[in-house]
C-alpha cells in the first residue's frame, strides 16, 4: 500500500459544461450548421446525430446529463 496521500481536484461542473457547449457550438460554426438549432435538437431528442463529430464534438456533448445541461442553462437564463 502507498504511504502517501493523493490529492483529487474538484471540478467545477458549471465551468466544464460552459467549456465543452462553447467548444460544440464552435464546432457547429465551422461547419456551417446553426448551432442554436443543432443544439436545440440534440436537446430535445437526446439524439447525438445533431451534433457534429468535429473536433469530437459528439463525444463532449454526451458527456454532459441532459437534465443538468437544462437546469444548468435555464438558471444561467434567470440569473441575467
Amino acid at each position: 500500500m502507498d504511504e502517501y496521500t493523493r490529492k483529487f481536484g474538484i471540478v467545477d461542473k458549471k465551468q466544464e459544461t460552459r467549456e465543452i457547449l462553447t467548444s460544440v457550438y464552435n464546432a457547429l460554426l465551422i461547419k456551417g450548421y446553426n448551432p442554436i438549432n443543432q443544439l436545440v435538437g440534440y436537446i430535445i431528442t437526446e439524439d447525438p446525430t445533431y451534433i457534429t463529430n468535429y473536433q469530437n464534438a459528439r463525444t463532449l456533448i454526451c458527456r454532459l446529463d441532459r437534465d443538468e445541461l437544462l437546469q444548468e442553462l435555464v438558471r444561467s437564463y434567470l440569473e441575467k
